[in-house]
């Protein structure tokens, strides 16, 4: 014991006695001690000489003193602001390795809680700048430093954020990612990479996180701006891509364990392992997401939109700013541009005349071009500014002189921006391009009939009486559409908000129309309460339509009576007096309602919006009505926030707009498309002693190396010349048999 303890605290042993200091401290205090005052000389001799080289051993006390510093806290106060100092004055000065080696260190005295998370960042967060010039000249280790502050900075904010934000934290984090965007330079790149991996990782989502990818998409470095604008175009694909990785990984069938305690015995064995299954699922939910992690897109937290889209719009796509920029990067702004204009609707008249240049059939990359034009499209953008970029789509690609996929391409792209701004062209215009419905092209077939079936529902007035269809004609000729809409024009027909989101509750739920009037729960309000003896006479259903004279009278029904008459008999009233007069009497003929509920209903089928109108005129809306209304108009909100069930946020697939072309394949293409099925297929041929890889024999190639006796009684090496007669008959009747079975 005596010889191993002198050999472990010999400098060539400091691993050994790092081991044996933590775990008898005390026995090993002179030893430590002796250690750390070798550790103190060549500290001094570094500092004294800078830019002399430090040597193994230096390294490896560092690592000693890091890993037993808690055992001795008082010895090695200074210990945690010394290697502080090393690294951010002496970076440049130290070698590869001793630079990584403090880098570990420091995080390992973060682990053990003696320097704080903040503290850390602080020191090693200047150190991916101070890497990244192109005048260094240990490129190679820079990049290795440069990628362990990286993945140290994503590793300690990710534990420090597990279970609840730390946003103290958080906060001082990015005001050091918004000092590194104040600069000119490219250095912003790697505010941009980190906040869209913590972004990506749900570590940081909050409108804070996304103001530091505003900056840095409106900042003067091309390549800044590129990986700001890639932020907001699919960082929120990418977080749900990882959200699903995680689930799928991290899954578990408790199910399946769960079936089996209820089939199999059940054992405290099987119990308590049952019990561990759960216990591990509930900790990777619990810390796959944080407590307070929200699923908003990062277009959605945006503090002005309005102001950023412009600020996009003048700063990299007007004036000489644009030119640092190839196509690829100019669409990918349009792309941008056009997603915040349909997202939150927004008006910037400037990019429709900015999109003209590019709406040519020769243009590279024209369906991205003409996708954004689509997204940036809605309806209180002035239809004259977005009709100016439909009449140059349909000049330039919708003509008898053009492939039938360039037409398709321009039929559709006219039909995506005419379903978010209906009043963008004019009438001749639609009936131009609806008449290509009897192409001979399917795709271009399609198009025209899609670009007609949109205008059945939203406008069918501006269709020609014979694309109009059924529904729409018969409700024209019933009037009951207004007419074309205007634009400004509120053309809601419920003077309530979120009517219809109640009626299309009520309906799902399988409620009748005066379900909940008689409920006295329904009617608690505020106010005094209305005594029933207040009101007299039922209610009685009355079209809003038709005209009627009431009167106190009540002779005046006898008197009308023998006014008809005169020599004629009084006909009795049929179906079709029953739908235009009303009878105010009390007792109403229940043959009557239940038609006038029949023609309600398909009138409901026909039109949504007479759906509406029927239950705010049938129907007396109780407080729990309202209530309920404003329920559902907040759910409808926040799934609008969160970037469902809205229209406009949905990008435009540029590649859906040609339609379904049929190219004529190149020979190589050909070849390329039959060899796709023989990737994992052998060649034709036999395989008998081309086989490279390890395989079992066959029973053939067994038989052949069995000895003789073993194999003298075998029928095959018998032959059939050795057998008997009696043998050779039964072999015949066995054949002979088996052929009547089969049919022969």
């Amino acid at each position: 014991m005596v010889k191993r303890r002198g050999a472990a605290i010999l400098p060539t042993n400091i691993i050994l006695l790092q081991n044996l200091v933590r775990r008898d401290p005390e026995s090993y205090r002179e030893e430590f001690l002796q250690q750390y005052a070798h550790y103190e000389s060549l500290r001094d001799l570094f500092m004294a000489n800078p830019s002399g080289q430090s040597g193994e051993e230096f390294e490896e006390l560092i690592g000693f003193v890091s890993a037993v510093c808690s055992c001795f806290p008082k010895e090695t106060a200074n210990f945690p602001n010394e290697l502080k100092l090393l690294i951010s004055n002496h970076h440049r000065d130290l070698t590869p390795e001793l630079r990584e080696k403090v880098i570990q260190c420091l995080i390992m005295l973060r682990n053990k809680d003696i320097i704080t998370a903040e503290s850390l960042i602080q020191t090693i967060f200047p150190l991916l700048s101070a890497y990244s010039g192109a005048a260094n000249v240990n490129s190679q280790h820079s990049k290795v430093l440069r990628r362990q502050v990286y993945s140290t900075l994503v590793s300690l904010l990710k534990n420090v954020n597990t279970g609840s934000k730390n946003q103290k934290l958080n906060r001082s984090t990015q005001a050091l990612l918004f000092n590194l965007l104040e600069q000119k330079d490219s250095q912003g790149l790697w505010a941009t990479k980190l906040t869209r991996e913590l972004w990506r990782r749900g570590i940081w989502d909050d409108s804070r996180t996304v103001e530091i990818m505003t900056q840095a998409t409106l900042h003067p470095d091309s390549k800044v701006v590129i990986s700001g604008v890639k932020f907001f175009l699919g960082a929120d694909k990418e977080r749900e891509e990882n959200f699903e990785d995680d689930s799928d990984e991290e899954g578990f069938d408790l199910n399946g364990l769960r079936h089996k305690m209820n089939i199999n015995k059940k054992t405290g064995k099987r119990a308590k392992k049952l019990e561990a299954a759960v216990k591990t699922v509930k900790k990777k939910q619990g810390s796959k997401h944080s407590a307070t992690y929200l699923n908003f897109s990062a277009i959605h937290l945006l503090r002005d939109p309005q102001g950023f889209a412009e600020q996009v719009f003048e700063t990299h796509l007007q004036g000489k700013n644009s030119n640092k920029f190839d196509l690829e990067q100019k669409i990918a702004l349009m792309n941008l541009l056009s997603r915040l204009i349909g997202t939150h609707k927004l008006t910037v008249l400037g990019i429709y005349s900015f999109f003209l240049k590019y709406l040519t059939p020769k243009q590279r990359d024209v369906t991205q071009v003409m996708a954004a034009c689509a997204q940036a499209s809605h309806d209180l953008v002035p239809p004259e500014s977005v009709n100016i970029m439909i009449r140059k789509i349909a000049d330039e690609f919708v003509s008898d002189g053009v492939a039938p996929e360039v037409a398709a391409a321009g039929i559709n792209t006219v039909r995506e921006i005419l379903s978010r701004s209906p009043l963008a062209i004019d009438q001749t215009l639609l009936h131009d391009l609806t008449e290509y419905k009897g192409s001979k092209s399917k795709a271009v077939n399609i198009a025209a009939k899609s670009l007609i079936s949109l205008y059945r529902e939203v406008a069918p007035e501006m269709l020609k009486r014979k694309d109009r269809g059924k529904t729409a004609t018969m409700q024209l000729s019933a009037g009951e559409r207004s007419g074309i809409p205007q634009f400004g024009v509120e053309s809601n027909v419920s003077s309530i908000p979120g009517i219809e989101l109640l009626a299309k509750w009520r309906e799902e739920q399988g409620l009748a129309a005066n379900d909940g009037e008689d409920d006295d729960t329904n009617w608690e309000v505020d106010d005094e309460e209305v005594e029933e003896d207040d009101i007299e006479g039922d209610w009685i259903t009355i079209d809003s339509d038709k005209d009627y004279e009431i009167s106190d009278d009540e002779d005046d029904e006898d008197k009308k009576d023998g006014d008809k008459q005169d020599g004629k008999e009084v006909e009795k009233e049929d179906e079709s007096e029953s739908d235009s007069d009303l009878d105010l009497s009390d007792g109403e003929d229940d043959e009557e309602t239940e038609s006038k509920q029949e023609v309600t209903e398909k009138v409901s089928k026909l039109d949504p919006e007479a759906a509406f109108r029927e239950l705010a005129s049938t129907r007396i809306l109780t407080p729990a009505d309202f209530a309920k209304i404003e329920e559902l108009r907040v759910e409808a909100g926040v799934e609008k926030l969160m970037g469902k069930s809205q229209r406009n946020e949905e990008s435009v697939d540029s590649t859906s707009l040609v339609g379904p072309v049929k190219y004529k394949q190149l020979r190589e293409e050909r070849i390329a498309h039959a060899r796709e099925g023989r990737e994992d297929r052998e060649k034709f041929g036999s395989h008998r002693g081309k086989r490279d890889a390890p395989h079992s024999t066959t029973n053939r190639e067994k038989a052949r190396k069995k000895n003789f006796v073993m194999m003298i009684h075998k029928r095959d090496v018998q032959g059939k010349a050795k057998r008997s007669l009696r043998d050779k008959q039964k072999v015949l009747k066995a054949h002979i048999s088996k052929q009547k079975k089969k049919g022969h």
